[in-house]
């Protein structure tokens, strides 16, 4: 980010100024008092000073739902999306009408803004033509999120990303110390969940003492059931189909290796050719193999591809783990120890040269889609009074244990199979939905204690994506900032290294080197390898 003069003023400075003049905010002495255009203007004005230029990277996922939200008081002023196609599709949706056949006013709104907005596809291009950004909500698969983040924020734009924050351990430890590097900057992560009352209820109650202390959390998911696939093999023409009736042992030779590779087989035959106007090298970003495109991946399934995503726990972690990292106060863990069924792999074939029966000649596999479904341990230290905490995450339709003193007749006599949060007291315990939803707290008799618990905590009125555009102009504080978020996204990834790990062993973490201290093997699950060009 280049320097400015100690005396001079960018529109970004501007905006934010002008928001605490708004609120009686002081002024430095060498910037005069400036009256808001809106008091100018009447009710209902809002002048270009006062509001937010953003862009949006990846308009085609979540990228136009996170633009929905703020085109009602900011600007949209450029959209990037490798495919244009997809992304003018998903304005499209937007603009589908409703139960009363009417169009709603934040899709207009979006509409009319994105019309006029410039339109790239290459992120990199945008950021350095378009000067008036103020602010770059990222909302890319996950491979690209720390790219596109990291520069946004190294030329001074406030960024919102969307979950998780990052693909690796490593990346959140780059875009922490970047924005701790630059206080100005304000930045967000989507875990919308967050800026919710409910998220602050189970702050207030867990730091009440209702349930007692807490020693063991249980938080559990459907994904990716129903959502995205996993456990896929790599398309592709990988084995050979035995011929019928061939055995292999005691069984039929068609075991899983087979399924697999017929799968992949049959998921390459048609026509795989990239849409005409996808880029999928620019796609690809900082994956460092040049993966052929198919259409398996291209749009939503990269969340079960491991060098795009990041499987359950990137996605729905972040609304999940993220209610008792908060309340409890937790930072990284000290082990992490994860098990699931298998992984998606691809067949890495032998070299036919090398001596029969030697291992150089046998095909191996390579994992590339996550499991169907995992389970993973975490434990963390004490805190101060706090004792320590095993969390335990399961995905994939998996359930944690259902405690006693929950009821047998009532809502909560089945956990609810989309997900939610045990936290296991001393006294009872607290259970949440996801996104930090309906909290409650059992044996009912604790309810009461519970609700007359004092809301110690200021409350967010609006939505997340505009408590960070209000934020910015000085009118807020940011709910969810890089400084936070990173260190729950690197708990959450700590899960997946875990899994790539192996099996049947307990992974010692050392958070503040960020270093796996018993397996030295498992440190580059940590990072990635990048292509060249997109390191960061």
């Amino acid at each position: 980010m280049t320097k400015q003069d100690a005396n001079s003023i960018t529109r970004r400075d501007f905006v934010s100024d002008a928001g605490k003049v708004a609120l009686g905010a002081l002024v430095a002495p060498h910037i005069p008092m400036i009256v808001p255009r809106h008091v100018l203007g009447g009710v209902g004005y809002q002048a270009p000073s006062d509001t937010v230029n953003f862009a949006v990277i990846g308009f085609g996922g979540q990228g136009s739902v996170n633009g929905a939200a703020l085109a009602g008081t900011e600007q949209l002023v450029a959209v990037c999306d490798v495919d244009q196609a997809f992304a003018h599709k998903k304005m499209e949706e937007h603009l589908r009408p409703r139960r009363d056949n009417t169009v709603s006013p934040e899709a207009q709104r979006l509409q009319a803004q994105y019309e006029k907005a410039a339109k790239y596809t290459d992120f990199r291009e945008m950021l350095q033509k378009e000067k008036g950004i103020d602010g770059v909500v990222v909302a890319t698969p996950d491979h690209v999120h720390a790219v596109a983040a990291k520069a946004a924020m190294d030329l001074g734009k406030h960024v919102y990303v969307q979950k998780p924050l990052t693909w690796s351990v490593h990346e959140a430890r780059v875009l922490r110390q970047t924005a701790l590097a630059n206080k100005k900057l304000v930045t967000q992560m989507g875990n919308q969940g967050h800026s919710t009352d409910g998220a602050r209820l189970i702050n207030e109650w867990i730091a009440a003492g209702v349930i007692g202390p807490v020693h063991e959390v249980h938080v559990w998911t459907n994904r990716p059931a129903g959502y995205w696939p996993q456990f896929v093999p790599r398309p592709g023409a990988t084995v050979a189909m035995p011929a019928p009736g061939t055995l292999n042992g005691f069984s039929s030779a068609w075991g899983q290796n087979i399924v697999n590779g017929t799968l992949a087989r049959a998921m390459e035959s048609g026509e795989v050719a990239p849409p005409p106007d996808l880029r999928w090298d620019l796609y690809l970003g900082p994956v460092a193999e040049d993966i052929p495109y198919h259409p398996i991946y291209h749009p939503f399934n990269w969340r079960g591809w491991l060098d795009f995503g990041m499987g359950a726990l990137g996605d729905m972690g972040a609304h999940l783990i993220d209610h008792p990292f908060w309340a409890l106060g937790l930072t990284y863990p000290t082990s992490i120890e994860a098990t699931s069924s298998p992984f998606g792999t691809m067949t890495i074939p032998g070299d036919p040269n090398a001596p029969e029966g030697s291992p150089a000649r046998r095909n191996k596999s390579k994992p590339v889609s996550y499991p169907l479904a995992s389970t993973v341990h975490y434990q963390f230290a004490a805190r101060g009074n706090q004792p320590p905490v095993k969390l335990t995450w399961c995905d994939g339709g998996l359930f944690p244990p259902r405690p006693d003193v929950l009821p047998d007749t009532g809502p909560d006599a089945v956990l609810k199979s989309e997900g939610g949060v045990i936290f296991i007291g001393e006294k009872g315990i607290l259970i949440n939905d996801t996104y930090g939803a309906n909290p409650r707290v059992y044996p009912e008799s604790l309810q009461q204690a519970a609700n007359q618990v004092p809301k110690s905590m200021p409350r967010i009125t609006w939505s997340h994506e505009e408590n960070w555009a209000k934020a910015i102009k000085g009118q807020a504080t940011a709910s969810s900032p890089i400084e936070y978020a990173a260190q729950l996204t690197e708990t959450m990834l700590l899960g997946v290294v875990a899994l790539r790990a192996g099996q049947g062993k307990k992974v010692l973490y050392n958070g503040e080197k960020m270093e796996i201290t018993n397996a030295p093997e498992a440190n580059q699950f940590l990072t990635r390898e990048y292509r060249s060009g997109w390191a960061i």
